[in-house]
């Protein structure tokens, strides 16, 4: 008998147990939402003249957080960072032109692509850097642990030129160390090449680089299915509503890019 009601209550246990929470529920409980946001890739992140945080990622955050109907929290964060505060739990999303890759994909998850970029470099005006050729023997520098740094070690690699490479925590300090004539050449994406040039007097747009556009994504828990889903909706919706279009002219100007990847259904 005694064994009877332990195997009972036992099962009552298991089928009562707290129900796991998702992101999605814990935002709307919480009341906040909160978004890891890279502001030194201007005009998509960055601080404004007051110092508060603006740009295209910014205001991708704070559409979500009206979705949603919670008050918007933007955690400043560098490259190296945007997947370590999400499986940490610091944040419940980030927006950072963040590459869905299959490496990375085993760390976290990735909706479909929101914005689109291609790298390009910006060199210092007496550098002598005109075609991606002219980068032999140059001083080149990126932002650790980004797509940038990536490929053009691929590329340093090749041409036997890895000591000529310096890594950089953010992309002002790459741009810092260009303008300075530290590095002949800064890799960022084709959307930093107008402010930046326009900041420094001794910096002028280069090259493009010549590996492939770089589609991506917003970024949440892997195992989170719910919140990717939803976060799959809201990429969606502002395709739709015509507010990607609205945010691309307002930051970046002409024609938002096509999101879709040839040959791949969405």
């Amino acid at each position: 008998m005694y064994k009877k009601l332990a195997a009972i209550a036992a099962i009552a246990t298991l089928s009562t147990g707290p129900a796991l929470a998702d992101t999605l529920d814990d935002v709307v409980d919480r009341g906040t939402l909160r978004c890891g946001v890279v502001l030194d890739f201007p005009p998509i992140g960055y601080r404004d003249a007051n110092n508060e945080p603006a740009g295209f990622d910014v205001d991708y955050c704070n559409d979500l957080a009206e979705a949603l109907e919670v008050e918007a929290e933007v955690l400043p964060v560098t490259w190296a960072e945007r997947l370590p505060v999400i499986v940490t739990g610091r944040a419940d999303v980030v927006f950072g032109a963040t590459s869905d890759s299959l490496a990375r994909a085993r760390t976290v998850g990735f909706t479909i692509p929101y914005a689109i970029y291609y790298a390009q470099g910006v060199v210092n005006k007496d550098s002598g850097i005109e075609s991606f050729e002219d980068i032999r023997g140059k001083r080149v520098a990126a932002a650790i642990g980004t797509v940038p740094e990536q490929e053009w070690l691929k590329i340093a690699a090749e041409w036997g030129e890895e000591k000529n490479y310096q890594g950089y925590q953010s992309e002002n300090e790459v741009f810092l160390a260009v303008a300075q004539g530290k590095a002949d050449i800064g890799i960022t994406t084709n959307t930093a090449i107008l402010p930046i040039t326009q900041q420094y007097d001794s910096v002028v747009a280069g090259p493009r680089m010549p590996w492939t556009t770089d589609y991506t994504s917003v970024v949440g828990k892997r195992e989170d299915v719910t919140w990717l889903n939803y976060l799959n909706l809201f990429v969606t919706h502002q395709v739709r509503s015509g507010r990607y279009d609205e945010l691309w002219g307002k930051y970046v100007g002409g024609d938002a890019p096509e999101l879709r990847i040839p040959g791949v259904m969405y």
